[in-house]
């Protein structure tokens, strides 16, 4: 196997269970086994388990907001775009195996201890936030707005992850819709 499929295979196998148990109760041995790297080769690619959170968290940064961007663009009005958000959001937390947002499950974990793990959510809550900047100014609304809409989402990713429902993201939607409609009066 080659490093690049070695690599993917690791990352794969980090995500779900990562994800799915939480960081500090997987070890590099239970990556091994789910993966089919072994573990040898497992720490020639992360030489520590902190490296591969970090990689976990890069890779799912770019998968998150790439699956967010494709539904939200789909709509051609940039009002609507912004409430878009909220809609996949209600999805997101609809899926399977949905539990909570990755990154503040991380930095709940590990962000007093870990530099590259708060850089990573740093990374990621900022560039949502980039965003959230930038479908405001294509709807020719005013800057506040943006900051209100993220703690909005923020706000339902973490309620919907402790309640295992996708109700926050409609209750936030609701409360968008208001906030939008406020600036364009």
């Amino acid at each position: 196997m080659d490093s690049a499929t070695a690599r993917e295979q690791a990352l794969d196998a980090a995500e779900e269970l990562f994800y799915g148990r939480g960081i500090q109760s997987v070890g590099m041995d239970d990556i091994r086994g789910a993966s089919g790297v072994s573990l040898k080769r497992l720490y020639q690619l992360f030489p520590a388990k902190e490296q591969l959170v970090e990689a976990y968290l890069e890779r799912r940064d770019l998968r998150w907001r790439g699956r967010l961007a494709e539904y939200v663009e789909r709509d051609e009005d940039p009002g609507a775009r912004i409430l878009a958000v909220f809609d996949w959001l209600e999805r997101w937390f609809g899926e399977d195996g949905f539990r909570g947002c990755a990154w503040i499950n991380s930095y709940g974990e590990l962000g007093a201890t870990s530099a590259r793990v708060t850089a990573q959510v740093r990374a990621h809550k900022g560039a949502f936030r980039a965003y959230l900047v930038t479908l405001v100014a294509d709807a020719g609304l005013p800057d506040v707005l943006a900051g209100q809409l993220f703690l909005l989402a923020e706000g339902a990713m973490v309620t919907a992850g402790i309640t295992r429902g996708a109700g926050p993201a409609a209750e936030a939607r609701e409360a968008a819709r208001s906030l939008v409609e406020a600036a364009r009066a």
